[in-house]
C-alpha cells in the first residue's frame, strides 16, 4: 500500500496515489463499523491523545470513536485546564506529553502552523485536527470518500465551494484534494470572503451564487465563521441568504443528481435551508459525519503503520 508520511498534517504533501490509498482503506472501515461488532485490534497496545484547543464536537468524538475501535488507549486531554493556562508554552506542553511516550497525537489549534511545530518536537505520529485558517485533511478525506461513494468517481467533476472561502481551513484542504485529483473546483462567495489571490488558486471564482453553481455536480456548502471574522463581512445574515444561502431556487442551477454537501455545525436559515440539508435524495450531509469516523480509522492505521515500521528499524539498527 503506497503511503509513506510519518504525520498527516495537510492534504498539500499527499500524493494522488496515497490519497487513494487511504480512501480505499477507509472503505474497509466503512464495511466494520456498519457490522455487528465493530472493534478491530489495529491499534492495540498503542496510546492515542486528543488535544483540542478548540471547541470541538463532530471531529473530537469521531477521533475518539475511531481510535477506540481500533483498540487504542485513548485519552482526551482537556486544554482549556492545561499548563497552558499556567503560562507553559505549547512546545513545552508537547515536550511533557512526549515524555508520556503516545503513539499517536491529535491536535486542534487555532493558530495555522502549530500542529506543524508540534510535530517537530515529538517523536510519535502526529495528526491535524485543524489549524487556524490553514488545514483540516481528514475532512477533506471524509469529503472525497463521500464524493467518491455517490458519485462513483473522484476526478472530472465539477465542485462548488460556497460561502466563507476566506477564514475556511475546510475550504483549503478540499480545493488541494479535489485539485490533484483534476476536479473543476468553483468558489462561490461574496468578495469580502473570499481570500486574496483566490483566483491564482487553480480555481474558478464566482460571487452570483447561481452562476457560480450552474451545472455542478458538487455543492459544497461553508458555514459563515463569525469568530475568526474582526468587523463586518456581511451585511447582515438575513442579506447573505438571500443571495448565498442555498435553497432550492439555487440549487435548481446545478446538475440534476448533483449533492449537497456540509462539514459542520449548519446555521439553517443562514448557509442552507433545513429543507435542502434534510432532502434524503440529495443531502449527504449524514454521510459525511459517518464517513469520518472511517477516514480518521484509516489514517491512524496507515500512519501507526509506518510508525511501528520506523521504530523496528531503529530497534534493528542497534
Amino acid at each position: 500500500m503506497t503511503f509513506r508520511a510519518r504525520h498527516l498534517l495537510g492534504i498539500e504533501h499527499l500524493a494522488p496515489a496515497e490519497i487513494v490509498a487511504l480512501l480505499d482503506l477507509a472503505e474497509d472501515y466503512v464495511r466494520l463499523n456498519r457490522s455487528t461488532s465493530k472493534h478491530g485490534e489495529t491499534l492495540a497496545g498503542l496510546t492515542q491523545i486528543n488535544m483540542f484547543f478548540e471547541a470541538s464536537t463532530r471531529t473530537q468524538a469521531s477521533f475518539e470513536l475511531a481510535g477506540k475501535r481500533l483498540g487504542a488507549d485513548v485519552m482526551n486531554m482537556a486544554m482549556a485546564h492545561s499548563s497552558l493556562k499556567k503560562g507553559e508554552t505549547l512546545i513545552d506542553t508537547a515536550l511533557t506529553l512526549n515524555a508520556m511516550r503516545p503513539d499517536l497525537l491529535v491536535v486542534r489549534h487555532p493558530s495555522s502552523g502549530a500542529v506543524d511545530l508540534l510535530a517537530q518536537k515529538v517523536t510519535c505520529a502526529v495528526l491535524n485536527a485543524g489549524d487556524g485558517r490553514h488545514e483540516h485533511p481528514t475532512q477533506a478525506l471524509l469529503d472525497a470518500l463521500t464524493i467518491r461513494r455517490a458519485k462513483g468517481r473522484l476526478h472530472r467533476l465539477t465542485v462548488a465551494i460556497c460561502g466563507d472561502i476566506a477564514h475556511s481551513r475546510v475550504a483549503r484542504s478540499n480545493l488541494i484534494l479535489l485539485g490533484k485529483m483534476e476536479n473543476r473546483v468553483r468558489l462561490v462567495g461574496p468578495p469580502t470572503l473570499m481570500p486574496a489571490g483566490a483566483a491564482d488558486l487553480g480555481c474558478e471564482v464566482f460571487d452570483d451564487m447561481r452562476a457560480g453553481l450552474d451545472g455542478a455536480d458538487v455543492v459544497m456548502m461553508l458555514r459563515l465563521q463569525k469568530e475568526r471574522m474582526d468587523g463586518a463581512f456581511i451585511p447582515s445574515e438575513r442579506e447573505y441568504y438571500h443571495r448565498y444561502g442555498l435553497d432550492a431556487d439555487k440549487l435548481g442551477h446545478a446538475s440534476p443528481d448533483a449533492i449537497v454537501m456540509h462539514p459542520g455545525p449548519m446555521n439553517r436559515g443562514v448557509e442552507i435551508d433545513g429543507t435542502i440539508a434534510d432532502d434524503i435524495n440529495r443531502s449527504v450531509i449524514q454521510e459525511q459525519v459517518e464517513m469520518g469516523v472511517a477516514v480518521r480509522m484509516a489514517a491512524m492505521d496507515l500512519l501507526a503503520r509506518n510508525l511501528r515500521a520506523a521504530r523496528d528499524e531503529e530497534a534493528a539498527d542497534g
